[in-house]
């Protein structure tokens, strides 16, 4: 899936940030719009799809990318309305965003990816109110799949621990604060980031409904089944393998 000749358009909260993206974008071709946009404001949602609408006439894809994680005990953490905050993000920002594109995909007969984690289907150590909304955002798109009956496409993209992205260092910790330098260094099944923008490319041209990156988390919902404790055994010693 090459830039030349798509349409595409930016939504994060940094201008300065969105509009990089956006002059690589259009140096090979394509054609970017950059929009500031706090999903957890829904009425920034509606307006980043009413512009989409404006400027390119349709939406034939939605991607929902952004998200906020936490490493922390949950026995440890100070103060838990932080939960709020990776909610009104990992979900409700979502749910915003598809509520406000959801009639333009259903003309377009497009398609709503969902960049996601094996902790929207188990649980893992640390991690209590991420793999939570996680949870909330897997059920809330299977139902939405359900009740489609076919209008919209789905994919959910699966992801392990990824290298070079800000998501560690905008963690929260059991304090409540951004763990920043203080974040964990990720341990030797840590993919490269252009591996992971691959393998989601890849399964968007493919038409795939899942995709795990790496592939050996396409064994997590079976193990949850029939080897729920050899696995969560695993996720601890993940967990343990990942710490400073």
């Amino acid at each position: 899936m090459g830039l030349k000749g798509a349409n595409v358009v930016l939504a994060a909260r940094s201008l300065k940030k969105l509009e990089r993206i956006s002059n690589d974008i259009k140096k090979n071709g394509g054609s970017a719009l950059a929009v500031p946009t706090d999903i957890t404001q829904e009425n920034d949602c509606k307006n980043l799809i009413n512009l989409t609408i404006q400027n390119f006439h349709t939406i034939d894809m939605l991607i929902l990318n952004a998200g906020v994680s936490m490493w922390a005990p949950f026995e440890e953490i100070e103060d838990i309305s932080f939960f709020n905050d990776i909610m009104n993000v990992n979900y409700m920002g979502s749910v915003y965003c598809v509520h406000a594109a959801l009639p333009e995909l259903k003309k377009s007969k497009g398609k709503i990816i969902s960049i996601t984690t094996a902790q929207a289907i188990i649980g893992f150590a640390h991690h209590t109110g991420y793999s939570a909304s996680k949870h909330a955002l897997h059920g809330f798109l299977d139902t939405l799949d359900m009740e489609l009956e076919g209008a919209v496409n789905f994919m959910d993209a699966y992801l392990g621990w990824i290298k070079d992205t800000d998501l560690r260092a905008n963690a929260y910790g059991a304090d409540g604060n951004r763990l920043g330098n203080a974040k964990h260094a990720h341990g030797r099944h840590a993919i490269e980031l252009n591996d992971c923008v691959s393998g989601i490319i890849k399964g968007i041209t493919d038409g795939k409904r899942r995709v795990y990156i790496p592939g050996k988390l396409r064994l997590v919902p079976f193990l949850n089944v029939f080897a729920r404790g050899w696995l969560q055994k695993k996720v601890l010693e993940a967990v343990k393998d990942h710490k400073k």
